[in-house]
């Protein structure tokens, strides 16, 4: 697990994760990154169940979005996606503390691949792979 120093600038990853109001107001929580990995933690919340009782899919996708984020922002420059898939395993439900967690495959060039497992315990729920591409420092939007 990666920490910040008291008195040092945050890592990328932490300043991304502090300016995200999308993942912070859902409750999702920053467990631990590392070189190209990163863990975040959210429960389901009554808001995120769809009309058949479980877990709206694309409450999941952001889930799993946020990890990989964090992992393929672990590098310094900005990275976002081009490109995500996600595979349903099992249902989540109201209550459920679901771990996602993101591990580089593979970088080449400015491009990356990342899968992402969220987890219930030791039960998988579901599968994503995200395909990134860092942004060149004239399409950084971060000044503005």
């Amino acid at each position: 697990m990666t920490t910040q120093v008291p008195g040092s600038a945050p890592s990328p990853v932490e300043a991304m994760f502090a300016a995200d109001e999308a993942s912070r107001r859902l409750g999702i929580e920053l467990m631990q990154y590392g070189e190209g990995t990163a863990a975040v933690r959210m429960a389901v919340t009554p808001a995120m169940v769809n009309g058949h009782k479980i877990a709206h899919g694309g409450y999941l996708f952001l889930f799993a979005d946020t990890a990989f984020a964090c992992a393929c922002n672990t590098h310094g420059p900005v990275t976002v996606a081009a490109a995500a898939d996600i595979d349903f395993i099992a249902p989540a439900y109201e209550g459920d503390v679901l771990v996602a967690t993101a591990a580089e495959r593979t970088r080449f060039g400015r491009s990356g691949i990342y899968d992402v497992t969220i987890r219930r315990g030791d039960e998988v729920i579901a599968e994503f792979r995200g395909r990134s591409r860092t942004l060149r420092a004239t399409q950084n939007r971060e000044a503005q």
